[in-house]
């Protein structure tokens, strides 16, 4: 496939799903290097929806290191249990977060953040990261966005 991707806004939070979804799997069919996928999916996410930031976080000797990202620099490193991310690690959920100065723990990697979707990434029945979502808008994801998310990740073979 081309690179270029088919940006549609004029539609529904689930229409825009609908249209970019085989658009990534076109993108990362094929395509064996996890990190290439992954960051051709974080900057596919980035590109269609315009969030503040996008990416992934994986796991590596006991925490979660900063993976293929789009947005501002981030926190390089997060704890199991720590934030959202690290919440969602440990507990091997979703987690919607309509404002983050309400969530215990929560780690500003940046001020601009104010709500986060955290989805973690499964193999073999085991957490090996977790992709991350933050809007500068507060209650800006939903379970529209969990489910497509979902099936998104689903899409990559780690």
């Amino acid at each position: 496939m081309a690179e270029d991707l088919k940006i549609v806004t004029d539609v529904s939070k689930e229409e825009q799903y609908r249209s970019l979804i085989p658009q990534i799997q076109a993108l990362i069919s094929g395509e064996p290097d996890q990190v290439a996928n992954l960051a051709n999916i974080a900057a596919a996410l980035k590109e269609q929806f315009s969030w503040f930031w996008v990416g992934f976080y994986l796991v590596k000797n006991g925490e979660l290191v900063l993976g293929p990202f789009q947005g501002p620099v981030a926190c390089t490193r997060i704890q199991k249990g720590k934030g959202v991310c690290g919440a969602s690690w440990q507990r091997a959920e979703t987690l919607i977060v309509p404002d983050v100065e309400e969530f215990p723990g929560h780690i500003a990697c940046a001020a601009a953040s104010r709500s986060e979707i955290v989805l973690p990434l499964f193999k073999g029945g085991e957490v090996i990261g977790v992709l991350d979502v933050d809007s500068e808008y507060l209650s800006h994801f939903n379970e529209v966005d969990a489910k497509y998310l979902k099936e998104i990740i689903n899409l990559l073979d780690v």
